[in-house]
């Protein structure tokens, strides 16, 4: 056994070497902190490309099963590497409609589509050539085949092609849509400010969902 004297000697020693420790490990633990901080405080963004026909893989065949959700239809016509009808999931977007249909091709004039906006079932989407200049009511998911005028799709320059429909009520009828969601009835555009019996009547002939 050691002499008292030693012992009394070593005490100190080993306080100050476990006082040491534990000023490391704070200091270690609150470098992990600022670090974790750091790189949490950022968030992050990304640009997403336009699909092309050579880039994008879309479906073959005319139509694509998309996992989850109701299925819709949509048919893509123009300027595009596999026009078609398409089978896609309720929710998604207009760039996976152009993706589906393997991408825009060299000559289609993209500033016409809007890539961002949802998906309607049963719409037709028509993309224009570079130059070329489409017809009233041509503008993409705008008219259905039988003509009408698709109230949830259309954009301001459609919506004035019907009567009693001027900038300040295709504006109204669109805002109206972005803040409620789509029209689920034609009779839902008398809820639009200035859509009276009158013009409804005028309207509900030639517009459809």
């Amino acid at each position: 056994m050691d002499p008292p004297a030693l012992l009394v000697a070593r005490r100190p020693v080993r306080a100050r070497v476990g006082v040491g420790a534990a000023i490391v490990l704070v200091l270690a633990g609150l470098a992990i902190a600022v670090l974790v901080s750091a790189f949490g405080a950022h968030g992050s963004s990304e640009s997403i490309a336009p699909p092309t026909a050579s880039a994008t893989n879309g479906a073959t065949g005319g139509a694509r099963s998309s996992p989850g959700g109701a299925t819709i239809y949509i048919h893509i016509l123009g300027a595009v590497a596999r026009p078609g009808l398409y089978l896609l999931t309720d929710g998604e977007r207009v760039l996976d409609a152009v993706g589906a249909a393997g991408g825009f091709t060299a000559t289609a004039d993209q500033s016409g589509v809007n890539l961002a906006r949802l998906l309607v079932d049963g719409e037709q989407i028509l993309v224009s050539e570079i130059g070329e200049v489409p017809a009233a009511g041509s503008a993409p998911g705008a008219q259905t085949p039988g003509g009408k005028v698709n109230i949830n799709t259309a954009d301001e320059t459609v919506l004035e092609t019907l009567p009693r429909v001027g900038p300040a009520m295709a504006k109204r009828i669109i805002d109206w849509r972005t803040k409620n969601g789509h029209f689920t009835a034609v009779e839902d555009l008398m809820s639009v400010t200035g859509v009276g019996e009158k013009t409804f009547d005028q309207l509900k002939g030639l517009v459809t969902l």
